[in-house]
């Protein structure tokens, strides 16, 4: 029996990058490989390299890989937001900005919206009390 060499090759390249490492930094300790989900990585053969994304456009953008690892505050690994994902906000009391994903977001806001929780609820009851005051 033959042995056959078996090979794993990326998906195409495509305009989708989720995760960028930093070659300098990174330890390729490859627990964002562990704890990925979708299997988007693969650790790297080469000792010492970061891991290869393979599956990129696999990424549901959880940011699980980023959280994992252990120097991601000098910036190893990064999270790719994609344009939909790039929400910010601004607290008009402190002048904070905020950014979808970030460790500690602030307070949820608990008023409710303008027109209340339940518009649909509220424009039903409030036509009900109009046809009351036209039929008096």
């Amino acid at each position: 029996m033959s042995r056959e060499k078996v090979y794993a090759y990326p998906n195409l390249v495509t305009p989708n990058r989720p995760i960028a490492f930093d070659e300098d930094i990174c330890i390729a300790c490859n627990r964002c490989v562990d704890m990925c989900q979708m299997d988007v990585f693969m650790p790297n053969p080469e000792h010492g390299r970061p891991p290869i994304v393979m599956y990129p456009d696999e990424c549901w953008h959880c940011g699980c890989c980023v959280q994992e690892c252990p120097v991601r505050d000098k910036g190893a690994i990064t999270m790719q937001w994609p344009i939909m994902l790039k929400m910010r906000w601004k607290d008009r009391k402190t002048g904070k900005h905020y950014r979808f994903g970030m460790r500690n977001p602030p307070p949820p806001n608990r008023r409710p919206p303008v027109g209340g929780w339940d518009p649909v609820s509220d424009m039903i009851s409030s036509k009900k009390e109009k046809k009351k005051r036209d039929d008096e």
